[in-house]
This record gives C-alpha cells, structure tokens and sequence, in this order.
C-alpha cells in the first residue's frame, strides 16, 4: 500500500479486491467469482482505518469488489458508496473460466501483437478498457468537485489500477505496446494511492 501523495490535494484511492476464489492460471477477468470472505473482512478493516470522512467510493460491480464495498460500508456508513460497471475488468470473452495453457500459445501471441486493439477471446480490446476508464476517471473528477471532496475511492481490479497508471503517464490517445504496459498494480486486497488531476 503506497502512502499519499505528500503534496496531493485530490487523491484516487485504487483498491484492489481480496484475493478471489479461482484456480491458479485461470484467466477470469470479467468473470464474476467471489473473493476470500476473510481476506475481505480483513481488507475492509485495514481500508476503514485508513480512509478519511467524506470518502466517495465507487466500486466495481463484480462479486469480488462488491464484497469488499459491503464489508467496508458495514464499517464506515459515514461513506457514499456507487457502483461503476466502468470499474470491472477487462472482458477476455470466451477465454472466460478457461486456464492459460488452455488458451494456447498462438492465441495469447496474436492477442500481444495487436495489444491494443484485438479483442482477446473476442471480449473487449485495452483500447474499449482505457476508454471507460477514461470515462470513469473524468466522473471522478466531476464527481469529486461537486461534493467537494479530497478523496474518491474505486473498489476495483488490477487491470484498472494499470490503465489509470497509462492514462496518466501517457493518455488516451496513446495506444499502448505489450512491452510498454505498466505491470505494477496493487497486490489483492491492498491500493495504491494516485493524485487526481
């Protein structure tokens, strides 16, 4: 969990799910499964001491995000909670539930030499994804100027947490390469702490 920003005055909270109930080296992007219910109480716990009054929180509409965003309103009712569809991960379409090995090799290779733009499994593209979260940053911004605010919250995954990173480093309309996308992103049941220009 990183500290804030010393100097921030507008901070976005990325907070990752707790660890979810899948089989290691299962490709499970949009797919909708649960999280450890004792990783999430515990991750709650550690995000309801940490968070300040008047916290807006936005949250992911899969299971493993909402568990986490239940649990924490549960702790801090003080704290307006929405859910944002734009918040979920990315959509791997029929690679959905299946394990990587499974997916074969030439699949991932021709999903890494259009990484932008192909749609893996025929879901969504990393174009579609840093434009909804484009999106969803621009509510943010709106979002926290209206109920005048410091702080806004997303309850939401890894893939996310890294297309908030590419979109302000290098922006939308920059079109990311396999070997130019950030691969830190906060570890399940942890966040990171970004200033929200």
């Amino acid at each position: 969990m990183t500290p804030p920003p010393a100097a921030a005055k507008n901070r976005l909270w990325l907070v990752r799910h707790a660890a979810p109930l899948v089989a290691p080296g299962t490709c499970y992007g949009a797919l909708d499964v649960p999280a450890d219910a004792q990783d999430t109480r515990a991750a709650a716990e550690r995000l309801a001491t940490a968070l300040p009054a008047g916290a807006l929180v936005g949250h992911s509409t899969l299971q493993r995000c909402e568990l986490l965003a239940h649990d924490l309103q549960a702790l801090r009712p003080d704290l307006t909670f929405t859910p944002d569809a734009r918040l979920r991960e990315m959509d791997f379409g029929r690679w959905e539930g299946k394990t990587w090995d499974t997916i074969g090799k030439s699949a991932i290779d021709t999903w890494v030499a259009g990484f932008a733009t192909h749609a893996p499994g025929g879901g969504e593209s990393l174009a579609q994804m840093l434009h909804r979260v484009a999106a969803a940053l621009q509510t943010a911004r709106e979002w926290r100027a209206h109920q005048g605010t410091k702080d806004v919250v997303w309850i939401t995954h890894a893939g996310v947490a890294r297309c908030v990173t590419w979109l302000q480093e290098r922006g939308e309309s920059a079109l990311p390469r396999s070997e130019d996308w950030p691969v830190a992103a906060p570890g399940c049941g942890e966040w990171e702490i970004r200033e929200l220009a």
